[in-house]
This record gives C-alpha cells, sequence and structure tokens, in this order.
C-alpha cells in the first residue's frame, strides 16, 4: 500500500471531462493506466521545497510511477486512448520536422506539447522550398512556418517551427507530409557560403584620370569581406571595353572567382561595361533586375573550364559568376548586390527568372535608419 502525503498538492486536472470525449481521452484509475500515455502534465508542489513538473504530457506510465501518482493524491489519471491509426502530436511534430528538413539544419530539443524547432547548424543562406511548404500548410492538422528564404542566418538561429494542431494525428495525414517532403527532396536548408576570392575592376574615366575620388572600393571591400572574402586584386579602367576586358581576363588568370565590375552601366554611350563583359568566354548573361536600387545590374557567367587553361594556379572548373554594378551602389546603403551576392556564395543560379521574381518585395524605402537585413527589402 503506499502512503499517500497530505502535504503534497497536485495539478493538471481537467475537470468535468468525460470517461472518453471521443478525442482519444480517457479516465482511468491509477491503478489500471499502466502503459498508457498521459493526455496532460502533472504538476508537483511540495511547499518551501519545489514546485515543477512531475510527469510531463505524453509520459507513458509505468509501474514504478504508480505510488509515485498516489502520493500526489491522483486516484485516476486522464490518459490517451491512441488508435492504430493515430500518432500523439509529440511523435507527429518530430515527423513533421524530419520530413521538412535539409541540409544544415537540425532539431532543437525536444517537441512540446506538440511543437518542435528547426535551427541552424551553421552559418548559410536560408532557403526554402515555398511550393512544398504551401502543400505541406495545405495538410489538415499541421503546420510550418519559417523565416524568409533566401536570408542570411548565424548557426543556432531558429528558422522554422512546426507543429501538430490536435493531440492526436491520424497517421494519413503524416504519411502524405512525408511525402511531400520526399517529392520536394528538402523543403528547409541552410547552405555554406563560400569565401569567395574577388577580383574588381572600376570603371569611369572620371575616377581613372582622378578628377573624382572613388567611393566604390570601400563598400565593395565591406561587403565581400563580412563573408570572409579576400581580393586578388582591385584593378582602375578608363571606359573602355578593351581595357576593361584585359583587367578582368588578369584577374581571372590570377585565380579569382568572383567577378565584379562598377559604374558604366547606364545608356550613356561611354559606359561600356556591358560590352566588356562579353569579351570574355561568358556562357550567359542577365542585364536588368526587377530591383530598386539595382535595376541596371547585370549578372554572367564565365566558361571556367575555359580560363582553367589560362589560370596561373589552373583555376576552376566551374563557371565564375560576374556582377556589374550601377552607380547606385556608390551612394544607396542597400541594393540588389547585397540580395544577390550571398545567394551567389551559397552556389545558387541566378538567372533572368530569379531576377524577375525579386519585383515582389525588391523596393527599397529607403528608410532614415537602414536595419537591413531584418526589413521587407528583398523579401517575397
Amino acid at each position: 500500500m503506499c502512503e499517500i502525503s497530505h502535504e503534497t498538492m497536485v495539478s493538471g486536472q481537467i475537470p468535468g471531462l468525460a470517461r472518453n470525449d471521443g478525442n482519444g481521452l480517457k479516465k482511468l484509475p491509477v491503478e489500471e493506466a499502466v502503459g498508457t500515455v498521459l493526455a496532460h502534465d502533472i504538476t508537483e508542489i511540495r511547499p518551501g521545497e519545489f514546485k515543477g513538473r512531475a510527469f510531463r504530457k505524453g509520459h507513458i506510465v509505468m509501474e514504478e510511477d504508480v505510488c509515485h501518482l498516489q502520493r500526489l493524491g491522483k486516484e485516476h489519471l486522464f490518459v490517451l486512448d491512441i488508435a492504430e491509426d493515430e500518432m500523439h502530436e509529440d511523435d507527429a511534430a518530430y515527423a513533421f520536422a524530419k520530413t521538412l528538413m535539409g541540409k544544415g539544419v537540425g532539431i532543437s530539443g525536444e517537441p512540446k506539447e506538440g511543437k518542435i524547432n528547426i535551427v541552424a547548424e551553421t552559418d548559410g543562406l536560408l532557403t526554402i522550398n515555398k511550393d512544398a511548404l504551401l502543400a505541406f500548410n495545405m495538410l489538415d492538422d499541421v503546420m510550418c512556418a519559417t523565416l524568409h528564404g533566401n536570408v542570411v542566418v548565424k548557426k543556432g538561429q531558429t528558422v522554422a517551427g512546426t507543429k501538430a494542431i490536435p493531440l492526436l494525428v491520424k497517421k494519413g495525414v503524416i504519411h502524405a507530409a512525408v511525402r511531400i517532403g520526399e517529392k520536394a527532396g528538402h523543403v528547409i536548408e541552410v547552405r555554406e557560403i563560400r569565401k569567395p576570392k574577388a577580383g574588381v575592376v572600376i570603371t569611369g574615366n572620371e575616377i581613372y584620370n582622378g578628377r573624382i575620388k572613388d567611393g566604390f572600393l570601400p563598400m565593395v571591400k565591406k561587403k565581400i569581406e563580412q563573408f570572409g572574402g579576400e581580393f586578388v586584386g582591385v584593378h582602375y579602367a578608363p571606359d573602355d571595353a578593351d581595357f576593361i576586358a584585359q583587367k578582368l581576363f588578369s584577374l581571372l588568370y590570377d585565380g579569382a572567382d568572383l567577378l565584379i565590375t562598377t559604374g558604366g552601366m547606364s545608356v550613356d554611350p561611354d559606359d561600356v561595361t556591358p560590352l566588356a563583359v562579353r569579351k570574355l568566354p561568358v556562357t550567359e548573361t542577365f542585364y536588368g533586375t526587377a530591383v530598386l536600387p539595382g535595376a541596371m545590374f547585370l549578372i554572367g557567367y564565365v566558361d571556367g573550364a575555359k580560363m582553367a587553361l589560362h589560370s596561373k594556379n589552373g583555376g576552376s572548373h566551374n563557371n565564375i559568376p560576374i556582377m556589374c554594378l550601377p552607380a547606385c551602389g556608390m551612394y544607396s546603403k542597400t541594393t540588389v548586390f547585397d540580395l544577390i551576392l550571398p545567394r551567389v556564395l551559397a552556389g545558387q543560379f541566378i538567372g533572368r527568372k530569379e531576377l524577375a521574381e525579386m519585383g515582389h518585395g525588391g523596393l527599397c524605402m529607403n528608410c532614415k535608419e537602414c536595419t537591413f537585413p531584418v526589413c521587407p527589402f528583398g523579401k517575397y
């Protein structure tokens, strides 16, 4: 016989509940509850000593728990009556998280009340398969909320949370969720951002001839160095397509795996940077974006295999991105360059479709105090 201390109080009861309410809850004498699953937390209070959770919801009642429960004044328990085709909310949340996760993310802690957080396991670029996420959230009894995709996140940062809505979830729903994840390959992923070896050509007769001071290089250096990048070289060039192309070739020879040009991107006859880019062995170029500031931005890709034959260190056989920044990059703190640079360094291909998609959310609000990236710019 277990002795019951009247000094100990208990909370967690659900008054007025019928023996079985049709939602998987059942009231049982504590002696008959061994092997069942608690439907709610049981809190223990020892005056002056302890107040906290003695048994958590979802705990499977063991033989050795019976005396403890009786000491807490529990003669009956509300337990889960889980059918063969059902799963407890915490187990369901774990299954949902596993099917949503791709590379670079993990689970933070244990599920609690059917909810579990997904965190970044490394610094990098968060990517979200929006179509798969929508399909997942269209299922009954499940949800997942994420941060915006294509944002830079830090190791340990929460990037998503998923939850089972009811206490018990039908296994058919779980199987449907798993199929969505399997079809997508990944729904939530954090991709590593590589450290670039950048080569920069700053164009413009007025800068080359010393008539004005260059304002581009400090901006470019700051944005490359925030990702741990280095510079293989910086050149200044007049508005001469052949001269600019020659400098770009020399940077590739020196081992640059990212090319950046500044200036010369408008419709003025002296703005010849796009012509210079096309003198390189580019596989494709895309001029113009649906972003302000940055509409006259150009991105292209140099054939890495061809350039590897001419690089002094063998170079890379991967295509080498080249980004051409318009004049707005010199006087606007945040531009299209801030949106595209981390995506390129994370290995994403940016083409016409990707540039067009950026129109939704691509208008900078030009706030007096810029809070980017904690702002709507570039979120879609």
